[in-house]
């Protein structure tokens, strides 16, 4: 499946071609939710940030992380025949290392914002399923459409992402594969059993934000053993978009990975 992608480069070529880098967003998130990070990278750059299936105006249909991960690996293949950096957030960081792990020759380095290979994300509790049953009206604003959730979804955060996933106006209604989503949740919030001896040998860092509870001492041992050259760093008063929270500090930390040259 071919994803819908913003591309960003350099204004100019660079006198070394750099490689390029993919960016992959979150559950219910899309790829302009990646776009301050995005923004900085493509000054030295050439830069995909992904819509991942279901999301945004990516194409809908089941989801797993074996079918995310194609689907990145046959977009990219479908821009340039490079490998590239393969940074990604939570649902998007698990379909990065899935990639990773299946195809590790299409991976330079790797970066994983806030999530471990292991169950977490999203919960039912943050989206409740009754979502897919939501009546419309026959019109609706920015403003309605955070009323109409408000009363389903209370944390206001999750409700405004929702918001970015309707479509507004005459014809009112979800943009996304709200469906397929639900339908996939489990399988989301989980991690698929690998065959032994599955790793990715590439530079790999972590990033967590210090408040998020979704990388725990407890997942060192599954990062290390899938990841074994990863690097983890925390980011100070962050949560879980920690790129939200943090922009200029999460930036530097990748830009700083980005740059460092192979030992």
């Amino acid at each position: 499946m071919l994803l819908n992608v913003i591309e960003r480069g350099p204004d100019s070529p660079t006198q070394k071609a750099l490689p390029p880098i993919v960016l992959l967003h979150g559950l219910f998130g899309r790829a302009r939710n990646l776009g301050f990070v995005q923004r900085r990278l493509a000054t030295t750059h050439r830069t995909f940030a992904m819509d991942l299936r279901n999301h945004g105006d990516s194409p809908h249909g089941p989801m797993s992380y074996d079918a995310m991960a194609e689907d990145v690996r046959e977009t990219l293949a479908h821009y340039t025949s490079e490998p590239a950096i393969v940074l990604g957030h939570s649902m998007g960081g698990k379909t990065a290392m899935m990639l990773a792990l299946h195809h590790p020759q299409q991976v330079l380095r790797l970066i994983v914002a806030d999530i471990a290979p292991a169950q977490g994300g999203f919960t039912r509790m943050d989206v409740p399923p009754d979502l897919e049953n939501l009546s419309f009206p026959p019109e609706l604003d920015r403003k309605g459409a955070d009323a109409l959730l408000r009363p389903v979804i209370p944390n206001e955060a999750v409700r405004q992402m929702m918001v970015q996933n309707m479509n507004l106006g005459e014809k009112p209604g979800w943009a996304i594969g709200l469906h397929q989503i639900m339908q996939a949740l489990p399988a989301i919030m989980d991690w698929p059993e690998l065959p032994a001896g599955t790793a990715y040998n590439g530079p790999t860092l972590f990033i967590k934000g210090e408040l998020s509870p979704y990388i725990q001492a407890r997942n060192y041992a599954a990062m290390r053993a899938l990841f074994p050259h990863y690097v983890l760093e925390t980011v100070g008063g962050a949560g879980h978009w920690v790129h939200a929270d943090a922009p200029a500090r999460f930036a530097q930390i990748v830009e700083e990975f980005v740059a460092t040259q192979p030992a």
